[in-house]
């Protein structure tokens, strides 16, 4: 399968890209498993259809697509990322992720709609927590301005958003901007889908390991607002005091 010159979702130009791509379908279609993909399609319910690449197969196929290739630029990264989300089967998807976590940090603000058309396309959990922990929150960690964005996308109609704003500081700990945190977890605490009940619920919950205190402050104070699934994933790990 060719994908120089397919349709490339908009991506732009890119030799890196071409080199890429060439070498990642060639090898994960080599590899391909119909009856591991029809399990995996299920248990995904549905969202994509896969290959049947289990992970350490498939990122071991990853390190020899992408051994010998160059640095990327930020062009190149936006070029390979939507390139792999053109393609329908999952694993391509999952490729973009793992190859924008690992060069996040060469990426500028300029980045963030990439991010959120990633974010927003053939949208799930196992893509979703991974740009929203690895990729937003790297973003907005770097330009602290970006913070104005994601208050935007808190009230975003498009629940992926959300999960995202609310999901970006997971790997902050003692760097979380606390009044942040819990302003949006309150913003969104009647929200009716679970996605963002359970989002709340692992936001606290992660920053608990940093400050318990204060996040079993908060749901004591605040609990009539969260939904039952919220406060129980918060304080999973300090206990409730209730």
């Amino acid at each position: 399968m060719t994908v120089t010159g397919a349709d490339t979702n908009g991506a732009p130009d890119s030799v890196l890209a071409d080199v890429v791509l060439e070498r990642l379908t060639a090898a994960y279609e080599a590899a391909a498993d119909p009856g591991r993909a029809a399990a995996m399609h299920a248990y995904m319910k549905g969202v994509a259809p896969f290959l049947g690449l289990p992970t350490p197969a498939r990122r071991a196929l990853s390190r020899t697509v992408l051994a010998g290739t160059p640095r990327p630029d930020e062009g190149d990264c936006t070029a390979i990322a939507l390139r792999c989300w053109a393609l329908p089967q999952r694993e391509y998807h999952y490729f973009g992720v793992d190859y924008l976590r690992r060069y996040a940090p060469r990426l500028s603000s300029a980045f963030l709609p990439v991010a959120r058309r990633l974010v927003t396309t053939t949208s799930w959990w196992d893509t979703v927590d991974a740009l929203a922990a690895h990729v937003v929150g790297t973003l907005v960690a770097a330009d602290r301005r970006l913070g104005a964005e994601m208050d935007a996308w808190i009230a975003d109609e498009d629940l992926w958003v959300v999960r995202t704003a609310l999901l970006h500081q997971l790997r902050r700990k003692d760097r979380t901007d606390t009044d942040r945190l819990f302003a949006y977890c309150l913003h969104r605490s009647g929200h009716p889908d679970f996605f963002v009940r359970k989002a709340i619920g692992w936001a606290l919950r992660e920053y608990a390991r940093t400050d318990p205190a204060a996040v079993r402050t908060f749901v004591t104070r605040e609990r009539e607002r969260f939904a039952p699934l919220t406060v129980r994933e918060a304080l999973k790990n300090i206990g409730d005091p209730a």
